[in-house]
């Protein structure tokens, strides 16, 4: 992988507006933006219909039997161009993206700057609400982007794996999985909206490639995501989200360091 297979520019994307293969969606995490105006013709990522509602822990990724039938409802087949994007919060972008990865499509790209930066280009919105009619997806799924409990427990046993917490600084140093280290989402991007240059990322993810896997965790398994791509952008690509992160780690009384607020957001 790398920066063109897993990013499209609005440039590219107006030229590719109005194709019928393209599948586009605005993943932001509430439809309230939706609503108010969207790219032309996208349909609405509702991360919860792709989350198990049997879960205790918000935005656990469906079982891949479910998640794959999920997917085909939604329009998307195995051939489909999928675009997804967000408006001003570029982690959820990420987060649909790896789902859609971990089904196994193979042909899927955030677009960079999100809306901002579509209509920067130029490029119109409109408010009509778009529903894709379902398809048959039937891809090769890959577990290994997702990591559990156990297999992290595991990885901070070994020293050629890192667990790393990408919540603000603040939130880390409140508290954090015991032996994890700490690189922030908000040292990857532009705002909230764009990835860094490639060599910008490149630069800031130098000491991690040394290991042989990478986990990465947050909160509930968004912004993780955020990270994941970025390592894999780079060409580290053994690299996995831990879903249930912070809020199961904490509620199954794994080992932390630092007993403060990480929930810092909530403080706000």
């Amino acid at each position: 992988m790398n920066r063109e297979t897993m990013l499209i520019e609005p440039a590219e994307l107006l030229n590719k507006l109005g194709n019928d293969n393209l599948r586009l969606f605005d993943a932001t995490f509430t439809d309230a933006a939706y609503r108010q105006g969207h790219i032309p013709g996208a349909a609405y990522f509702d991360h919860g219909r792709f989350s198990d509602p049997d879960s205790p822990y918000e935005c656990t990724v469906l079982p891949l039997d479910r998640l794959i039938e999920q997917i085909g409802q939604s329009g998307i087949s195995s051939d489909s161009e999928v675009v997804v994007y967000a408006c001003g919060m570029l982690p959820y972008a990420a987060r649909a993206w790896w789902v859609l990865r971990y089904a196994g499509h193979e042909s899927v790209r955030v677009l960079n700057g999100g809306l901002s930066a579509w209509q920067a280009a130029g490029g119109p919105v409109e408010q009509q609400i778009r529903v894709y009619a379902p398809a048959i997806f039937n891809g090769t799924p890959r577990p290994e982007l997702f990591a559990g409990k156990d297999e992290v427990l595991a990885a901070l046993e070994d020293k050629e794996q890192a667990v790393i917490n990408v919540l603000p600084l603040e939130s880390y140093q409140a508290a954090h999985i015991a032996e994890s280290t700490w690189l922030g989402c908000l040292e990857l991007m532009q705002g909230m909206e764009s990835f860094l240059s490639s060599d910008q990322i490149a630069a800031r993810l130098r000491d991690t490639a040394r290991y042989k896997r990478l986990i990465t965790y947050c909160g509930g398994g968004i912004a993780a995501a955020l990270n994941a791509m970025a390592h894999a952008m780079v060409g580290q690509e053994n690299v996995a989200v831990y879903d249930g992160s912070l809020d199961e780690w904490t509620a199954e009384g794994l080992p932390l360091t630092g007993a403060g607020d990480w929930q810092i957001w909530k403080r706000r």
